[in-house]
């Protein structure tokens, strides 16, 4: 089954939800990188919960979302595009054990000094136009709840979440209160039917996520309700690496800690963290680096890439 996003809207309610599924894009990140399984579940929740906050872009760019930790997975990563072609990666401490069971709090935060960053970057940036940053406390026992409370914190948008992920899929829900026109009435109408539609999607439960594709689970939880269905989006694996970006990272380093490196292991190697693609810089690639003003000049296309 088509890896599938489903927006949908209430219609006699001020909510919006959307509906994600995550298999094959999410099996082409496990394929790369050997993870333990609490670590891999958080991974896969924090996969779809960036599929479904990439489907209202308002511009052709990038979400990127961040959970920097001091425990023993110190960071997880998502970048997800208004395309929906996503890619993710975790980075674990070394020689550390971790349990099936480890929740959120216990692998990323274990200390209290956790952070969890979104970034929003658009592609064709205006002249002075700067990437957006969003830094909060990481505040939750789960990504839901991080996220839930990032997006009222920070866009002041009442926002619920579902999450689930095992080794074959990953699937979330989302539901959103939409702003009201005013008036008090309308208030209490929409914060009526926003508590409605909040009751009837929290019967919803880890294991039915994971065994129910997004259909089914649709019919099931709002059966009763007047649901206008937008056209489905497809999310899709993609890495972005190629051999310029790299050479553009070490050019970045400076000449000076390139030579010394160089002199050190006589080449360097770069592995990307998120598809496992292998890029070799020798001497002569790296002096060719340094010695022209575009380091897309320098380098070779992104499929020469040696091995």
């Amino acid at each position: 089954m088509m890896d599938t996003l489903q927006r949908f809207i209430f219609e006699n309610a001020s909510v919006r939800g959307e509906l994600v599924e995550i298999s094959d894009a999410w099996r082409q990140v496990l394929a790369r990188k050997t993870y333990p399984l609490a670590v891999s579940n958080l991974l896969g929740e924090l996969m779809a919960s960036a599929a479904l906050l990439s489907a209202n872009l308002k511009f052709n760019g990038m979400l990127i979302m961040q959970m920097h930790g001091d425990g023993p997975v110190p960071l997880l990563v998502v970048e997800c595009d208004s395309d929906l072609r996503i890619r993710a990666t975790a980075k674990l401490a070394d020689n550390v054990s971790i349990p099936d069971d480890a929740g959120l709090r216990e692998l990323v935060n274990a200390h209290g000094q956790g952070r969890f960053v979104i970034t929003l970057d658009p592609k064709d940036k205006l002249p002075g136009q700067q990437a957006y940053q969003g830094i909060v406390p990481l505040d939750g026992d789960s990504v839901a709840v991080v996220i839930e409370n990032y997006m009222l914190r920070s866009e002041q948008l009442d926002t619920k979440l579902w999450l689930a992920a095992d080794q074959q899929v990953a699937r979330g829900l989302l539901l959103q209160k939409l702003p009201g026109e005013g008036g008090t009435g309308t208030e209490v109408d929409a914060t009526e039917a926003w508590n409605h539609t909040v009751i009837l999607a929290s019967t919803l439960k880890r294991e039915e996520m994971l065994e129910t594709d997004i259909a089914t689970l649709m019919r099931r939880l709002f059966w009763e309700e007047t649901i206008r269905v937008f056209e489905p989006r497809h999310p899709s694996f993609h890495c972005s690496c190629n051999r310029e970006k790299v050479g553009n990272m070490l050019k970045m380093l400076g000449k000076e800690e390139i030579d010394s490196a160089l002199a050190d292991l006589g080449k360097l190697a770069i592995n990307c963290d998120f598809c496992g693609q292998h890029y070799e810089f020798d001497k002569v690639d790296c002096a060719q680096l340094f010695a022209t003003e575009h380091t897309g000049d320098a380098i070779q296309p992104a499929g020469s890439a040696r091995h």
